[in-house]
């Protein structure tokens, strides 16, 4: 079998790549810039496609001759929605047979850009006449590398919410696993699925989680969007936006989720937890 991945070159889903390899699949990874050919084969892709998703020339052409494609978002992009559909509506030119589409849980969340944008490729798929496979998972453990060396200086963790709210999350590493098999048996086929990891967790629960991994008192920040911004070098535009509309929705609902059956069911086991994944990034990165 033959997979055209969009986002390979992403620090999510590069994580669907060895799940793909070990089930002996070819993976042709769809590269915007020529530089990252040899960078993507690096990580175990067997051929690099040059395209854009927003030039659908080229994204037939990329998609010629696999079977299946897996999909995830460049998330906040302006046009987000249509990049995706753009590659739903290649992939059907092309005669792929399969399509995996790493969405998010709740598109039906209007007011967030992010989660809305989903909902349009959604429904292409779901029009294409393609097999599809729409995960939705919550939020990715993932996430809390990037801020990591400053909860260590700070002995802080700190992100512009209440930090009352409650959020649920997800490995993506078992996400990756469910793409691949979707992509490569018929068993999640025409399937929409939300993936979640067991509970949902405040942001003092996880500086304490934070702080049992690390042996020291870590505690939770809740700093304004625009002090929080500043510190993260995000810069003006629909990224900094829709982050801002995302966290104000965070502080009012939370994020809601966390029921982990789905997951359970189709891993056939049970999904990484939190606190595991917490304390793995804390022994991770003390050896580094």
């Amino acid at each position: 079998m033959k997979v055209l991945m969009v986002g390979a070159t992403g620090k999510y889903a590069n994580y669907v790549v060895p799940e793909l390899k070990q089930r002996g699949t070819v993976i042709r990874a769809l590269v915007r810039d020529k530089n990252k050919a040899d960078a993507v084969r690096q990580q175990g892709v067997d051929e690099a496609a040059i395209g854009d998703l927003q030039d659908s020339d080229s994204l037939r052409a990329a998609a010629s001759e696999v079977d299946g494609v897996f999909h995830i978002n460049p998330a906040f992009a302006p046009n987000e929605a249509e990049l995706g559909v753009a590659m739903v509506e290649a992939a059907k030119a092309a005669g792929v047979q399969k399509f995996v589409f790493s969405g998010v849980i709740h598109p039906s969340i209007s007011k967030m850009s992010n989660h809305a944008a989903k909902c349009s490729v959604e429904e292409a798929l779901y029009e294409s006449g393609m097999e599809f496979t729409v995960l939705q998972p919550t939020m990715f453990m993932q996430t809390l590398d990037n801020g990591w060396n400053a909860v260590l200086e700070q002995n802080r963790f700190s992100l512009p919410y209440s930090k009352h709210a409650k959020l649920s999350y997800v490995d993506y590493r078992d996400v990756a696993e469910v793409a691949a098999l979707a992509l490569t048996s018929d068993r999640l086929g025409y399937g929409t699925f939300e993936l979640c990891a067991p509970g949902m967790v405040n942001r003092v629960e996880l500086a304490a989680m934070i702080s049992e991994a690390i042996r020291r008192t870590i505690e939770a920040g809740e700093p304004s969007f625009d002090e929080w911004v500043r510190a993260a070098h995000i810069p003006e535009g629909a990224l900094r936006e829709g982050m801002r509309t995302m966290y104000a929705d965070y502080n009012q609902y939370g994020f809601p989720g966390g029921n982990a059956l789905v997951l359970q069911a189709i891993l056939g086991r049970e999904p990484r937890t939190l606190r595991q994944y917490i304390q793995e990034l804390a022994s991770r990165k003390a050896s580094s």
